[in-house]
């Protein structure tokens, strides 16, 4: 793949004309955190008929794991929510999942943020790991953006040792489980209706050594506490807070275990999630760069020094040009994606963290750039470069930092 197909154009230019006429005119409410993100993926998605497609996939992949349960190994194959390569792919609406975010990140990649760990992390979680009551009961609302869910793997003192430094605890109680502890950066955290929440089992073992358990959690629910959005750097659009547990109960209902048990169920579903997660930062940081350059070139064009152009000056071609090498090599990496969705593919999760790393440090540089080519204006709210600088920002720390994402293309690379 080399270029968008005419009927991708389409599509982009269908999202692109919805994002000038329902997102842009609210920037400064999003940018704000006065104006929560959810009720604008909900239009995007009805104006696209984006949730009846949920709807229609979700009864039609049902319905096909309830035939095969007599078959338990055809039930979990490739692509239907086992361990396979093929997990999940894109088909032909490859295009639709990607070209939404690229569009809405040019002007509120929180918008993204916000809208993809509900679908992506906490709905994909419950999913792949999940049994068909589980997912009816939960996953169908989430998939539709009928509601809001968030994926709180997260701790203050683990971070990026997520699973060695997690705390947070599972304790059985007769048929079930006691849960406590505390989450912290989680997107959607004040406002999720549906919470896949990571946890160990407290069964007296050293704590790195016990199992990952996973439980689905409901919104009002006995001593969970979801706190008020986090003050924040930037993706102010995206809502991000704290969760506190104390001594939830949570029946064997809410455990998802994914055909798996304990920590490999646990474990490989945060993985999966890590692998959608870090691919998607591309999509993300090409919509970004996309409009970086474009404002960019346009301030050239208009913007006079010295009685001509400052495009005219070397110093100032040396940055868009870097710019449209940076878009170049991004949006190859995301055509490199679709057709892999577009195949039934997955890249690994060193391939995954391979995009995240480049696509974040790209982004954050041409951002950067950007302001710098602006000037004193560029400073300035009003001009948005400085919005899309703090915005990028974020993409080289969540979904694992640059330093993790080394860490596992290395590793990969020594073990071959």
């Amino acid at each position: 793949m080399i270029e968008w197909s005419d009927e991708d154009v389409m599509i982009r230019d269908a999202v692109r004309a919805w994002v000038d006429e329902k997102v842009r005119p609210r920037m400064d409410a999003l940018d704000a955190g006065d104006l929560p993100p959810y009720d604008l993926v909900r239009d995007l998605f009805r104006t696209f008929g984006m949730d009846e497609m949920a709807r229609t996939s979700f009864n039609a992949r049902l319905e096909k794991e309830e035939r095969a349960a007599s078959g338990e190994s055809e039930g979990k194959g490739e692509g239907e929510g086992g361990d396979g390569e093929k997990s999940g792919g894109g088909g032909v609406n490859a295009s639709l999942n990607i070209l939404p975010i690229v569009e809405l990140c040019k002007v509120s990649p929180g918008l993204v943020t916000a809208m993809g760990v509900s679908l992506g992390l906490a709905a994909g979680t419950i999913m792949k790991r999940g049994s068909a009551e589980q997912k009816r009961r939960w996953g169908l609302d989430l998939l539709t953006m009928d509601k809001v869910g968030a994926w709180a793997i997260t701790e203050p003192n683990s971070g990026s040792d997520a699973f060695g430094g997690m705390q947070a605890t599972a304790r059985r109680d007769g048929d079930g489980y006691v849960l406590n502890g505390s989450k912290t950066f989680i997107t959607n955290g004040p406002h999720a209706d549906t919470i896949v929440f990571y946890c160990k089992l407290d069964d007296g073992r050293d704590p790195r050594d016990r199992e990952i358990l996973t439980f689905v959690l409901d919104r009002g629910m006995p001593g969970l506490e979801q706190s008020k959005p986090l003050r924040k750097m930037g993706l102010h659009s995206s809502p991000t807070g704290e969760l506190f547990l104390s001594d939830v109960r949570a029946g064997a209902d809410r455990l998802l275990t994914g055909g798996g048990t304990g920590s490999q169920s646990g474990r490989e579903s945060a993985r999966q999630n890590f692998v959608t997660e870090r691919a998607g930062v591309a999509a993300m940081a090409l919509g970004v760069i996309e409009e970086c350059l474009r404002l960019s070139v346009d301030y050239a064009r208009k913007r006079e020094l010295w009685g001509k152009p400052i495009g005219d000056f070397q110093l100032i071609q040396l940055k868009l040009a870097k710019m449209e090498v940076a878009r170049l090599n991004v949006q190859n990496l995301v055509f490199r994606h679709v057709e892999m969705q577009r195949k039934g593919l997955t890249p690994t999760l060193a391939e995954a963290s391979a995009m995240k790393l480049y696509a974040a440090q790209a982004a954050a540089e041409v951002t950067q750039e950007a302001v710098q080519l602006f000037g004193g204006n560029g400073y300035m709210s009003e001009y948005r470069v400085e919005q899309l600088a703090r915005d990028a920002k974020s993409f080289q720390i969540y979904a694992g930092t640059d330093e993790i994402q080394v860490t596992h293309i290395a590793r990969d690379l020594l073990s071959r």
